[in-house]
């Protein structure tokens, strides 16, 4: 929950770099948010006959647009790749299989030009402590 809480926190942060662990992680609890939503608005659907939950589903999707980009982007960013990357998934069949191969890969070793590396075992910054405590 806590690499969740650190994408949200860099909503607008498309520079530096973002680890596998906080992609993925930020990417699981969407699914997971984004299922529960929909279960409970079914739910409110089938008791009440009220659509409206469907709008708080629609509203939380459109809420995560932004930092889901913004940590692809540093995802990206990790691997030495620009942040046009994410266009790949244009390209019909071929596009999403290769932006999902570059999303799965492991950290460009050492500093980049987009930043040190966050799986850097000096490197002392915050996203260093998450899970740690």
């Amino acid at each position: 929950m806590k690499w969740y809480i650190h994408s949200i926190t860099n909503y607008f942060n498309f520079s530096g770099r973002a680890r596998r662990k906080e992609y993925w992680l930020f990417l699981l609890f969407n699914i997971l948010i984004i299922t529960s939503l929909c279960i409970i608005s079914e739910a409110i659907l089938d008791t009440t006959g009220s659509e409206i939950f469907y709008y708080v589903v629609l509203l939380y999707m459109l809420f995560i647009i932004i930092p889901h980009l913004a940590v692809v982007v540093r995802r990206l960013h990790d691997i030495d790749k620009s942040g046009l990357f994410w266009f790949v998934r244009i390209i019909p069949v071929i596009g999403p299989i290769w932006l999902f191969v570059l999303l799965v890969e492991d950290s460009s070793h050492g500093n980049n030009r987009y930043g040190m590396n966050p799986k850097n075992i000096s490197n002392e910054d915050a996203i260093d402590l998450i899970g740690k405590e």
